[in-house]
């Protein structure tokens, strides 16, 4: 069977590394998906005694998606590195040739959508690339970073760090929503059969926690899934990673509270956003929903996306308006292709990514009745 194109690759150069005790950053994106990717490559290295200079994660609510030029300022310091960016990167053109010239040479290892062409980034892994030939393409970020392990560990993989790895594959690929077949299968099914015995002091609080011993196993994954996607980012770490690499159980055991109580409290926050934005479609004919607000998070619109393109099966674009820019959450029905539309729209748009059913967009205030008009007119005729 082919191979996922550049795996070795990348392989060989973060081995390299590890034996030359060059500084490594791993840069992830924000949600349980980027944070279980940056977990399962950094105690991958750490097993191999590799020098992990920084683990840094973007903050979407005051960075945007995607390497950014904020993060590349702050991880300048840690120059001449090698960064590895996880869940992110992959429409990131200007940022990696910046970050080539501030001495950091970049590897991406992502699973969203090639825009007609690729970074400059010294290797890139992404199953939707040109000329890679291996069957499978919906990957996780967390599965691919997982394959990655495999080949960097090799016979050093013992059965309970695969278990672990494994377990936090299963988790996000679910969080990500990928399908539920091939590999992913293997994953969830490997990953949640070992979860029982879990070894990991913060997935083991989360098992133990009476509130969740009423649910069923579905359940219950769900739940946990759902409170470490509610994490919130404290000097440039997600509680998430905290939880998952945390090895002391009180702490462990705070920090799931934590994130139970918040990930309620967003439940009733996406549900008061969702009634706004139904509120002002009521007499809407568009062909599209394109709404967006100051005072919206943009950690929830993603959540407002799917609901409301659930309920009314049109395409959804929700954002959050900033002083200058607005950031947003785009969900298709199924069949349709999110970044296609936007592809379609580029040049009024300052960035833009991610998969056929959800994606991003980043645009001028200035641009914002333009893109909804575009966009409509992409919708009507296909």
């Amino acid at each position: 069977m082919p191979e996922i194109k550049n795996l070795k690759k990348a392989s060989n150069r973060i081995l390299k590394a590890i034996k030359n005790k060059e500084k490594i950053i791993i840069y992830g994106d924000a949600d349980l998906d980027g944070t279980a990717s940056v977990v399962i490559l950094k105690e991958a290295i750490e097993n191999l005694k590799g020098n992990i200079a920084a683990v840094y994660f973007v903050d979407r609510e005051n960075e945007g998606y995607g390497i950014n030029k904020n993060a590349l300022s702050f991880l300048k310091r840690f120059s001449p590195a090698i960064l590895i960016a996880l869940d992110l990167g992959i429409t990131n053109f200007e940022e990696v040739k910046i970050a080539k010239k501030l001495g950091l040479e970049t590897i991406i290892i992502d699973h969203h959508q090639v825009i007609d062409s690729l970074p400059e980034a010294s290797i890139i892994v992404d199953p939707k690339q040109k000329g890679d030939n291996y069957p499978f393409k919906e990957f996780a970020a967390a599965g691919l970073v997982y394959e990655l392990t495999k080949v960097i560990l090799k016979d050093k993989m013992s059965n309970s760090l695969d278990n672990s790895f494994l377990e936090l594959a299963a988790l996000a690929t679910i969080a990500d929503m990928m399908i539920r077949e091939k590999d992913n299968k293997t994953y969830i099914e490997k990953g949640l059969q070992s979860l029982k015995n879990t070894q990991r002091i913060g997935i083991k609080v989360f098992l133990e926690i009476n509130s969740l011993k009423i649910f069923k196993e579905k359940e219950k994954v769900q739940k946990i899934v759902s409170a470490l996607n509610a994490s919130e980012i404290k000097n440039h770490l997600t509680e998430a990673y905290l939880l998952l690499t945390c090895q002391n159980k009180r702490k462990a055991e705070n920090l799931v509270e934590k994130l139970l109580d918040r990930n309620e409290a967003r439940r009733f926050q996406i549900k008061d956003i969702v009634e706004q934005v139904e509120e002002r479609i009521l007499d809407s004919a568009d062909s599209i929903i394109f709404e967006g607000d100051i005072g919206w998070s943009n950690i929830l619109i993603g959540s407002v996306a799917s609901r409301i393109c659930n309920k009314h099966k049109k395409p959804c674009f929700i954002f959050k308006k900033r002083k200058e820019s607005s950031m947003g959450a785009v969900r298709v029905p199924s069949g349709m292709d999110a970044v296609q539309a936007m592809k379609s729209c580029q040049k009024l748009l300052m960035t833009f990514g991610g998969h056929a059913p959800a994606a991003g967009f980043t645009v001028k205030n200035e641009n914002l009745e333009k893109f909804k008009e575009c966009l409509i007119k992409y919708f009507k005729a296909i």
